[in-house]
C-alpha cells in the first residue's frame, strides 16, 4: 500500500558552474584531478555487503594518456554473478516493502552529495576516465546526474498519485509494485549520469539490481558507488560486477528471476540480448521488461533560409563536443548549395581555433576518444574517405595515438548521399556533409528519413516557419528527439525526455515518468464496502 505524503522537495535543474580561471570550482576540480592522477585505486566487486577482490585484474588508463595507470579493477567469475543475483533477491523483500519516501530520501541525499562534497571528485574522475573536458564533465557527471536523481523522485510521486476513480460503495486503488525478480543494468562509458541512472531509477521504484558498468568507465563508476553507499543505499540493492560481458549476461539471462534489463550501448549487442531473452522466455517467472537506448546516425538538416553563423556554431558543437561520442552527436549533415560556400568558410575559420589535448587544460575543446579500438575504426574510415573518389576530407583528418587516442575533428564532404559514413555509426569526431540543390528540399527530407536505420536525434535549421513545419512532419519517425534551430545534443532531464526508435532503442524516454513506469508492475485493488448476498440481478425477477 502507498504510505506517506506527497510533500517532497520540488525538483529543480542543477545550474552549470562556470569554471572561470581561479574560481572556487576550478581550484577544487584541479585539486581533485591531481590527487586522483597521482594515486591509484583498487576497485572490487560489490556484492551484498562484501567487497570481493578476485585477483584477476585489469588496469584503468586515461584515453588521453594511455600509458598512465590510475588503478585496477577486479573481474568476476560465474560464481560471483550467481552470488550477486542471490544477494539481490535476498534483499528484495525488505527493499520493496520500504516506504517510498524512505527510498526517495536516499536518492535525494545522493543528489545533494554530488551537488556538494562529491562534485569536484566525480567531475575529475569523469575527466580522467572518459577524457571529458571540464564543461562536458560538469554537464554530465554533476548536473545531469543530479537532475536524474531529483526528477526521478518527483516522477515517482506523480506515478503513485495516479489513482483510479472510486464511488461511495467501492474503493479502487492501484499499487505500483516493483518487478518480481531483479533488474540487470548495463551502462555505457560515455555518460557518468547514465551509468548511475540506469541502476538508480530501477532501484528507486523498489527493485533490486545487478549493475555492470562499462570497462572504460569503472574509474568514475567507483565514485558513483561511494555516493550511493554514503547516501544509504542498503547492501544488496545495487550489486556491482565487472568482467566478461558475455559470461555475465549469459549467467543473468539464465536466471528464472530475471525481470528486466535497463541498457545503454551498441545496437548489435542489444539485439543479441533481446534474442537470448526470447530463447530463454520459458525459463522466466515473468515476462522481462526490455528497455534499451542504443545507437544513432544523427542528422543536421539546413534549409536555404537558415542563419550561417548559427549553423556553423551548432554543427561544430553538435558534432565535436566530447569527441562526437554522444549517442546524440551529429554525424551527417545536409547543406543547401546556396549557403554551402559561406557555411564552409565559417566552419573552417572556427575549426582552426579548436584546441585538442588533455582535459586538465581547460582551453582544450576536445580531447581523446575512449580506447584504441575506437581510434583504429575512426582512422580507417578517415583514410578510406581520403582514397575514395566520391568523398574528400575538407577539414581535419589527422590522428595520433602515440600518447593518447587523439582524432582531429574531421569533416568529410561527399557527393554520394548514401556514402558509407553517411550511414554507418562511427561514434567519434567525424562529420560527413552532403550538399543538395535548393530546389530539391522536399526530396532531401525523404533522403534524411530513409538513409539511416537509426532514429535517435536530428536537427533542422531554418528561418522559414513553413519549412520548419514541413520538416517536423516529414521527419517525425527518424528522430525521437527533434531540435529546431539547435544542435541535436544536450537533452535536459525534465525538459527533453531522451530516447529514439527504430534501431536506436525502445524509446522509453530517460528523464521522464515514462521510463520509471517500466520498472513497476501495477496491481489494481477493488474493495467493496457492502457486498451483495444474492446472485440474482433485478432483471431475473
Amino acid at each position: 500500500m502507498l504510505k506517506g505524503f506527497f510533500n517532497i522537495p520540488k525538483a529543480v535543474n542543477e545550474p552549470v558552474k562556470s569554471y572561470l580561471p581561479d574560481s572556487p570550482e576550478t581550484v577544487a576540480v584541479h585539486k581533485a584531478y591531481n590527487a586522483m592522477w597521482n594515486s591509484t585505486i583498487d576497485v572490487p566487486l560489490y556484492i551484498g555487503s562484501e567487497e570481493i577482490r578476485t585477483g584477476n585484474t585489469r588496469n584503468m588508463t586515461p584515453p588521453h594518456d594511455h600509458k598512465h595507470v590510475v588503478g585496477t579493477y577486479h573481474l568476476a567469475e560465474k560464481a560471483h554473478i550467481e552470488k550477486a543475483i542471490a544477494n539481490a533477491l535476498e534483499s528484495r523483500t525488505k527493499w520493496a516493502n520500504m516506504a517510498w519516501e524512505q527510498r526517495a530520501a536516499i536518492f535525494l541525499k545522493a543528489a545533494e552529495l554530488i551537488a556538494g562534497p562529491y562534485r569536484a571528485k566525480i567531475n575529475a574522475a569523469t575527466m580522467i576516465a572518459q577524457s571529458k573536458t571540464i564543461h562536458q564533465a560538469e554537464i554530465d557527471a554533476a548536473c545531469e546526474l543530479i537532475d536524474f536523481l531529483r526528477y526521478n523522485v518527483e516522477f515517482m510521486t506523480q506515478i503513485y498519485k495516479d489513482q483510479p476513480s472510486s464511488n461511495s460503495d467501492v474503493w479502487n486503488r492501484v499499487e505500483y509494485r516493483p518487478l518480481e525478480g531483479f533488474v540487470y543494468a548495463i551502462t555505457p562509458f560515455n555518460f557518468t549520469a547514465i551509468a548511475a541512472n540506469l541502476p538508480a531509477s530501477a532501484a528507486l521504484m523498489g527493485n533490486v539490481v545487478v549493475w555492470k558498468p562499462s570497462d572504460s568507465q569503472v574509474f568514475s563508476a567507483k565514485v558513483i558507488i561511494d555516493v550511493f553507499k554514503e547516501a544509504g543505499v542498503p547492501d544488496g540493492v545495487i550489486n556491482v560486477v565487472f568482467g566478461d560481458p558475455v559470461m555475465i549476461t549469459d549467467t543473468i539471462l539464465a536466471s528464472p528471476d530475471f525481470a528486466g534489463i535497463h541498457y545503454t550501448g551498441s545496437t548489435f549487442v542489444f539485439k543479441e540480448i533481446w534474442k537470448k531473452i526470447g530463447e530463454n522466455i520459458h525459463t522466466y517467472k515473468t515476462y522481462p521488461r526490455i528497455v534499451g537506448e542504443t545507437g544513432g546516425k544523427d542528422f543536421i538538416l539546413v534549409h536555404p533560409s537558415a542563419d550561417v553563423k548559427q549553423v556553423a556554431a551548432n554543427t561544430i558543437r553538435g558534432a565535436f563536443e566530447f569527441q562526437g561520442q554522444k549517442c546524440s552527436a551529429a554525424s551527417r549533415a545536409y547543406f543547401p548549395a546556396s549557403l554551402w560556400p559561406a557555411i564552409k568558410e565559417e566552419m573552417g575559420k572556427e575549426l582552426a581555433t579548436i584546441k585538442q589535448g588533455t582535459p586538465q587544460n581547460f582551453s582544450n575543446f576536445v580531447t581523446a576518444v575512449i580506447h584504441e579500438g575506437s581510434f583504429d575504426k575512426l582512422a580507417k574510415y578517415i583514410d578510406q574517405a581520403k582514397a575514395d573518389a566520391d568523398a574528400e576530407v575538407i577539414f581535419g583528418g589527422n590522428y595520433d595515438k602515440s600518447v593518447g587516442y587523439f582524432i582531429e575533428p574531421t569533416v568529410i564532404l561527399t557527393t554520394n548521399p548514401k556514402y558509407t559514413t553517411m550511414e554507418t555509426e562511427l561514434f567519434g569526431p567525424v562529420l560527413t556533409a552532403y550538399v543538395y540543390e535548393d530546389k530539391d528540399w522536399a526530396d532531401v527530407l525523404k533522403l534524411v528519413d530513409t538513409t539511416s536505420e537509426y532514429a535517435l536525434t536530428g536537427a533542422v535549421f531554418s528561418q522559414d516557419r513553413y519549412a520548419i513545419e514541413e520538416a517536423t512532419i516529414a521527419l517525425q519517425n527518424c528522430a525521437g528527439n527533434f531540435y529546431i534551430n539547435d544542435k541535436p545534443t544536450g537533452a535536459v532531464v525534465g525538459m527533453q525526455p531522451f530516447g529514439g526508435a527504430r534501431a536506436s532503442g525502445t524509446n522509453d524516454k530517460a528523464g521522464s515518468a515514462q521510463n520509471l513506469l517500466r520498472w513497476v508492475s501495477p496491481r489494481t485493488i477493488k474493495e467493496t464496502f457492502v457486498t451483495p448476498t444474492d446472485y440474482r440481478y433485478p432483471f431475473l425477477g
